[in-house]
């Protein structure tokens, strides 16, 4: 990816450093793309599915304070990523070299991390972690995957299931009697959804429940929709 260079014109040396400086942060390389792992600061990954991926990890990316729980687990980050503002000072200083600081509040710290594998060429991630504790949280962690779904593949794994955005007509493989909900953040895009105890057809979810506490029937489900769709689904363990 081509490193962003400073506004033409520019003639403080200050700015261009800093330029500088992120062209050479975005040249590091990831530490494997096969099992790339976000681990946010939210309930910790318990559930054997979630540690099973925690401990297939090629690569952990930890925002901010969730490094001091992995730590405490047992295993290390390969980078930490956030405004530093939950990490104590003895990690800061002992993890220095894998720290990319981004002090900005206009994003938090679970999108800093994604932007940051992103613009390392992740196309494939899944994040730990970002469930449980403050409601408030987890509900802006689950919206962010619509946006994140237009960068690279994203799945959010829960103690309770897995969180998946999809922007186009999708099919996927399941087992008869899986819980399923669908959420959108495009209320007025009609879904037809298939291979369900509750089919529908050309429905509006223009309200959360709507969608919610379905199952599957059988080997397979398919989610459809018209352009400009985005969908949420949670498919429970």
């Amino acid at each position: 990816m081509k490193a962003p260079q400073p506004p033409k014109g520019v003639k403080d040396e200050k700015v261009k450093k800093s330029f500088k400086k992120e062209k050479q942060v975005q040249q590091l390389p990831l530490r494997g793309q096969g099992g790339l792992v976000i681990l946010a600061d939210g309930d910790f990954p318990v559930h054997p599915a979630a540690v099973r991926i925690l401990e297939a990890a090629a690569t952990i990316v930890c925002c901010d304070g969730a490094a001091e729980k992995l730590c405490r687990y047992g295993k290390q980050p390969d980078y930490i990523v956030g405004d530093m503002d939950s990490l104590p000072a003895d990690m800061k200083a002992r993890y220095a070299d894998r720290i990319h600081c981004v002090p900005s509040q206009e994003t938090n710290d679970l999108t800093k991390a994604v932007t940051f594998c992103v613009q390392r060429g992740a196309r494939q991630l899944t994040i730990l972690g970002a469930g449980g504790l403050r409601e408030d949280h987890t509900l802006a962690n689950i919206s962010l995957l619509a946006d994140y779904s237009g960068q690279c593949r994203v799945d959010m794994v829960t103690n309770y299931g897995t969180f998946k955005a999809i922007r186009e007509t999708t099919t996927f493989e399941c087992t008869a009697g899986q819980r399923v909900s669908i959420f959108t953040l495009t209320p007025g895009v009609p879904v037809t959804i298939a291979g369900f105890k509750y089919p529908l057809t050309g429905a509006l979810l223009d309200s959360w429940w709507k969608g919610s506490l379905n199952e599957t029937t059988g080997t397979s489900f398919t989610i459809s929709f018209g352009k400009g769709g985005i969908f949420i689904l949670f498919i429970a363990f």
